[in-house]
């Protein structure tokens, strides 16, 4: 198959820091590529990939100081990639509903897996105006904001590590981890308390956003000075295996309608449990008592940490690999766009009129 995948600008692909949506877009993209499909991945400049590269930016936006509106350049992107859709097979899109006026005059079929949460009123709004668009769900939990409606669901496909994420770690390192956005719907003071009740070092990566910092540095920081607690900062790509596998097990102490979670998956990758609350899409993602403990509030989570002994290293590393690994995704994948190519494009537009002679100044990398 001759496939588009259209990845956000935020981050590189993969990332090498924070980055969960550009992170399973490049596990995808490797994996199409390894089976001998033609992929073109839309992605920022400085993204590495077996794929053939197609950048509108030399850089990626979330460090780069000069971007005030990252939307732009998204629709750039998108707008280079469906003029370019009679080279394809599928488009496959990940940058929500962005992509929607584009693909419903597309002559090849399009596919959207939406990323974010779907809970906020705005998502009814749309999907009353693009009801027709083909969707994949990443948890059976994301979509449950919007049941009620009549929507063109394709699939629910979790996301997958490749091969060489499923490395078994001892887990010997004496201490819990934390890895997330520090952000109050991500709890990581409930981690610290966690950490501090249990009398086990607690390790804690992950960046603030600006709109998190007040809650960062009024909440959090006053409670990082103590001796069981590590702050690490927003570590790199390649220091995450390290810091999870080591880890006795990873908490995961949200209470929101997380759509996901790839840390969780990255942690039971390396034989870590992951401690967690029954939120979003947490029941979907852990197995309770075999790949972690799915628990309620600081007490219990606490416990739990003293029972993690009773789980299998070995198990719940083979458990993720079966459930979440990239080669699982792929299938899953394949199976939605083999459908839709089967089932017909529409009705077929000109797509060059998305963008006026002379603005082809993209660039093959």
């Amino acid at each position: 198959m001759k496939i588009a995948q259209v990845a956000p600008l935020f981050e590189p692909v993969p990332p090498e820091l924070y980055g969960g949506s550009e992170r399973v877009v490049s596990h995808l993209t490797e994996e199409l590529v390894r089976r001998g499909h033609s992929v073109t991945l839309f992605a920022s400049g400085d993204s590495r990939t077996s794929a053939r590269l197609y950048s509108v930016v030399p850089r990626s936006l979330r460090l780069d100081p000069g971007i005030p509106d990252p939307s732009a350049f998204h629709f750039v992107e998108l707008a280079h990639a469906f003029a370019r859709a009679d080279e394809f097979d599928v488009i496959h899109c990940h940058n929500d509903f962005l992509a929607f006026p584009f693909a419903r005059s597309c002559p090849v079929p399009c596919v959207h897996t939406l990323h974010g949460r779907m809970d906020f009123p705005h998502w009814r709004d749309l999907m009353a105006v693009f009801p027709d668009m083909h969707l994949v769900s990443i948890s059976n939990d994301q979509r449950r904001p919007l049941r009620d409606l009549n929507l063109s669901w394709a699939d629910t496909v979790y996301h997958g590590l490749p091969e060489s994420s499923f490395r078994l770690y001892p887990g010997e390192g004496g201490y819990l981890a934390y890895l997330s956005r520090i952000a109050r719907e991500k709890h990581p003071e409930i981690a610290i308390e966690v950490a501090r009740r249990s009398g086990i070092p607690l390790k804690m990566a992950g960046k603030v956003d600006k709109a998190d910092l007040p809650f960062f540095t009024r909440e959090i920081e006053p409670l990082l000075d103590h001796p069981l607690i590590e702050y690490l900062g927003e570590i790199h790509d390649a220091e995450r295996p390290d810091l999870i596998g080591n880890a006795m097990a990873l908490l995961f102490p949200i209470d929101w309608p997380e759509p996901f979670g790839l840390a969780m998956v990255e942690a039971m990758a390396c034989g870590t449990p992951v401690i967690a609350r029954p939120y979003g899409s947490v029941p979907e993602v852990v197995d309770d008592g075999v790949t972690g403990f799915i628990v309620s509030g600081i007490e219990e989570m606490a416990d739990a940490v003293g029972r993690i002994g009773s789980l299998d290293r070995e198990r719940c590393s083979r458990h993720a690999r079966n459930r979440f690994s990239a080669t699982v995704m792929t299938d899953r994948y394949e199976q939605v766009y083999q459908a839709l190519i089967e089932g017909g494009a529409g009705y077929r537009q000109d797509t060059r009129r998305f963008l006026p002679a002379g603005t082809m100044s993209g660039r093959i990398v």
